[in-house]
């Protein structure tokens, strides 16, 4: 699933997205241009450093459509079709 970077991740907002990330069990991953990272790796999810408009792709065992929109609510994404 592709989402676009809404507002910078950075400390606070990572997170967020981190504490979302891991309520799920399945191994979930965010991929932006050749880096992957654990999404549930506040280091992971820092290193990458991401930026309004940039888009990325999360990518999760099973259906991802729950936490895709957890994600979009928290105002950090939007999704990109």
């Amino acid at each position: 699933m592709k989402l676009k970077v809404l507002t910078p991740i950075f400390a606070e907002s990572a997170s967020k997205l981190v504490n979302a990330v891991s309520k799920y069990p399945d191994t979930i991953l965010i991929k932006k241009d050749h880096w992957v990272v654990d999404a549930k790796s506040l280091l992971g999810v820092l290193a990458l450093a991401l930026q309004p408009d940039q888009v990325i792709e999360v990518s999760m065992e099973t259906e991802a459509n729950e936490l895709i929109s957890e994600l979009t609510e928290l105002g950090l994404f939007e999704k990109v079709e």
